[in-house]
């Protein structure tokens, strides 16, 4: 029960000053300044009543005016919804709180460097307000610790805080200030790494590992030529006029559930995806890094592929199958489009890949000469004879059956 109504308060209290046009930034923003300003103020009246327990009355009045000056802040803040205004008036606050009581005591020694507390300000700064901001407040702050340490002969040499009571503040203040600033880092740190990771992992689902390291290390132009690769392309049988006539979310929930498919199998051999295009899968075998068995590995993803299509594939009851080429040669691969990053490949090489796809036949693996001569002695071949290849005449090709 009394959980509950603690989670309601703190419901209660983090909608003060919100408006429905706010975005999720500036709304989170809000919830957390006004969330912290309250143990801040609380904070303020106990060490308001503590000084003035220990006959320091003018320095238990300032922390007491803080709280009182904070609580109409809030108040104001909660009435008009003029966030810019309710940030000033916190961080001018926490900014000048420590100025004073530090006087009022009698300088940064007497005061058990209450000053530090100050340095909350720049920090918030950066937590609520604009980053570009952050520097004028910390430039503040340096700006009275420098007018403090000028103002210092002018304070009385002593307090009524005994030197225990003296040494107590110093540790509680250097543990409070240090433990703020601690955790402000702590959280920025954290939330930079996991950005760094966000970030990594996107470009890893771009790029392949080895050309993302040399992206990062300041390479403007990645280009390399491979004298022989393999490309494989992947397209649907009669997927444009069922698309049509499909429900829209069906066929994008259809293709996202068919290459994630591919994708782990593309993991499985090690392979590069190249790109997707509509319902057309493109795949390297041999770069970034070059390797002798490449035919032969994009070859066993096609049969994997081949079957996965064997068991059964349907959009909204309608079975497909599809059509995958293969071929071997050289080629040029590197980034393009600095904007919309990609990784991708040119060359007559992979042209010819796209022709055996699309002279294939619905269910069938058809390979160029050049693959089949680099995997003739792994897999069972049959030769299909020659072929009237767009722009490129007739080639003679064969269809993969099975693995020897």
């Amino acid at each position: 029960m009394i959980q509950k109504m603690l989670q309601q308060a703190l419901a209660s209290i983090s909608r003060i000053g919100s408006d429905p046009n706010d975005d999720d930034e500036i709304q989170l923003q809000k919830s957390l300044l006004v969330l912290c300003a309250i143990p801040f103020m609380v904070a303020g009246i106990a060490w308001g009543l503590m000084y003035t327990l220990f006959n320091e009355p003018l320095a238990g009045a300032i922390p007491l005016s803080y709280s009182i000056i904070s609580l109409l802040s809030i108040l104001y803040f909660g009435w008009t919804r003029q966030y810019r205004f309710f940030r000033f008036s916190q961080l001018a606050l926490i900014l000048l709180l420590p100025f004073f009581l530090m006087l009022a005591l009698g300088g940064f020694v007497n005061g058990s460097a209450v000053m530090l507390w100050a340095l909350i300000c720049p920090m918030g700064a950066m937590l609520f307000d604009e980053p570009r901001h952050a520097p004028r407040w910390f430039l503040a702050f340096l700006g009275l610790v420098v007018l403090s340490g000028l103002l210092q002969p002018s304070l009385r040499s002593v307090n009524n805080l005994s030197p225990v009571l003296l040494n107590f503040f110093f540790v509680i203040n250097f543990i409070g200030v240090g433990s703020l600033v601690f955790m402000m880092i702590f959280y920025f740190v954290g939330q930079k790494n996991i950005f760094q990771q966000r970030s990594e992992t996107l470009l890893l689902n771009i790029l392949p590992k080895d050309i993302a390291v040399r992206l990062k290390r300041g390479e403007d132009t990645i280009a390399d030529n491979y004298e022989s690769v393999s490309i494989m392309v992947v397209d649907l049988v009669d997927f444009t006029p069922l698309s049509a006539a499909c429900d829209p979310k069906s066929m994008v929930e259809f293709l996202s559930e068919m290459f994630s498919t591919f994708d782990q199998l593309v993991e499985k051999y090690g392979v590069e995806k190249i790109e997707t295009v509509g319902d057309s899968y493109m795949v390297a075998a041999g770069l970034p890094i070059p390797s002798h068995n490449h035919a032969a590995v994009v070859t066993y993803l096609a049969l994997d592929i081949r079957a996965y299509f064997e068991r059964g594939v349907f959009l909204e009851g309608h079975p497909l199958n599809c059509r995958i080429g293969i071929n071997s040669g050289p080629i040029t691969a590197g980034v393009i489009e600095r904007k919309k990053i990609s990784y991708n490949v040119w060359g007559d090489t992979v042209n010819t890949a796209s022709r055996m796809q699309t002279h294939s036949l619905p269910g069938q693996v058809q390979i160029s000469q050049i693959t089949f001569e680099l995997i003739k002695d792994e897999f069972v071949c049959e030769p299909r004879g020659k072929i009237n290849v767009k722009g490129k005449g007739e080639m003679e090709v064969w269809l993969v059956l099975s693995a020897k």
